[in-house]
């Protein structure tokens, strides 16, 4: 097992990176997910050609980008690492695939936010392996298509639906990873913290997976933090008592909340009586933008059941007047099926702001 040196100056993108799995052996939860891409890897390997295109979906954080490599990896292929944003031409579009090498794997990160031409140019690709280029313009123009090698796409994106309908269904095998199960998230504490050289207790791995939101990358995070915290005030051990003490003091709350998450939760209930509250009457509340409180705190709050999304704005459940230590008011939404045993119900899914203009 390769060890990372857990010095103070170590970048995080960087330990992130290293602490991804490369192997769907190593890779912990998402069952589903890896028993399905498995057989369609193998079927690949044994036709000794060309997986079928991929598209992960999924919020931030739960492991579409190690994927992405890990299929390159069992493909043992080459990765070309891309993103949605810097394919706003057709002609960077075909720049790319031209360039491929056979079975080459070709990533494209938040593939939703491609340019329309080049989602369109992505049609022939992925089903022809070919690109027609346009020389000229007007009624003189003529498309020259120009093969390219046969290779495999591995979209990723965060908001499947924005997707057109004739490029996800050109992709042969689709997968949305869930938020995982905090026994597979003490599982990855476990992991990272060997590579990171860092003794962790059970109890403080188990601290650790409870408060991050289900999400991997969050679990790294707070790794490296408490152990940050474990070396400078403690003996160098992860255990609960580290864990506690440092995620208090980075203000993250016992169910996953930080600063953000509480100052929409608390701006909701003080200020506006539970709501209903506009999106961009709020994130002027809070201090934040209205993207950030909509893609950031809002997703996080409503899985709760602390946060109801309404046509009429968002409201605070009974769960999240309780979570900030107030007493709720007999027309708050009642308690349902939530995260928490106490949370209250998702409720509509409105994307209206509320009535602010």
């Amino acid at each position: 097992m390769t060890v990372l040196d857990p010095t103070p100056d170590d970048d995080d993108s960087i330990v992130e990176g290293a602490l991804r799995p490369t192997t769907l052996t190593d890779f912990v939860g998402q069952d589903r997910v890896k028993n399905q891409l498995g057989l369609v890897l193998e079927a690949a390997r044994r036709r000794s050609g060309v997986s079928d295109h991929v598209l992960l979906s999924g919020p931030p954080g739960l492991g579409k980008t190690t994927l992405a490599a890990i299929i390159a990896s069992e493909l043992d292929a080459p990765m070309r690492l891309t993103s949605g944003p810097a394919l706003q031409h057709a002609g960077d579009v075909a720049a790319v695939l031209s360039s491929l090498q056979p079975g080459e794997v070709l990533f494209i990160d938040e593939i939703h936010r491609t340019a329309r031409a080049s989602q369109e140019m992505l049609y022939v690709a992925m089903e022809d392996f070919r690109v027609d280029v346009v020389v000229g313009k007007g009624p003189g123009a003529t498309a020259i298509p120009l093969d390219i090698e046969p290779f495999t796409l591995v979209g990723a994106t965060t908001r499947a639906g924005l997707l057109p309908g004739p490029l996800r269904d050109r992709f042969g095998f689709t997968a949305h990873l869930d938020f995982y199960e905090v026994a597979d998230l003490e599982r990855i504490v476990h992991r990272s913290a060997g590579l990171l050289d860092v003794d962790v207790t059970d109890e403080g791995s188990a601290e650790i997976a409870g408060r991050c939101r289900g999400t991997p990358r969050i679990a790294n995070r707070l790794l490296r933090r408490v152990r940050d915290w474990a070396q400078v005030h403690g003996d160098g051990v992860v255990d609960l008592d580290a864990a506690r003490a440092a995620l208090e003091l980075y203000e993250v709350d016992v169910v996953g909340l930080d600063r953000i998450d509480r100052a929409v939760l608390e701006a909701i209930v003080d200020r506006f009586g539970g709501g209903p509250v506009g999106l961009s009457t709020l994130a002027v509340a809070v201090g934040e933008e209205p993207e950030t409180i909509e893609t950031v705190a809002e997703p996080f709050l409503v899985r709760l059941g602390l946060l109801m999304r309404t046509p009429r704005g968002r409201v605070a459940t009974v769960a999240g007047w309780q979570h900030v230590g107030r007493s709720a008011p007999t027309d708050a939404p009642g308690s349902g099926q939530g995260v928490l045993p106490w949370s209250a119900d998702d409720g509509v899914d409105g994307d209206n702001d509320g009535g602010d203009p």
